[in-house]
């Protein structure tokens, strides 16, 4: 008799760990979900972040390139 008690304890404890475990393995999906989010989140950072670098160097090209023709004019006006 004594068996039979200990067997169903062990049955209606596995069945509320399953009933706990549930929910939980329903919102795994969700973190897997938002995870991927931000890693696509992280990339696109990543490549915006690249172009900055690409467009800060264009930036500096065209300020030495403006400095020149600055110091150009500044000649030719010198000499007249």
């Amino acid at each position: 008799m004594l068996l039979w008690v200990w067997i169903a304890v062990v049955v209606v404890a596995v069945v509320i760990l399953v009933a706990a475990a549930m929910p939980l393995l329903g919102r795994l999906g969700g973190l897997r979900r938002a995870a991927l989010k931000l890693q696509r989140r992280q990339e696109e950072a990543l490549k915006l972040q690249e172009k900055a670098l690409v467009l800060q160097e264009t930036v500096l090209e065209v300020q030495q390139r403006a400095e020149a023709v600055q110091a150009g004019l500044a000649r030719i006006t010198n000499r007249q």
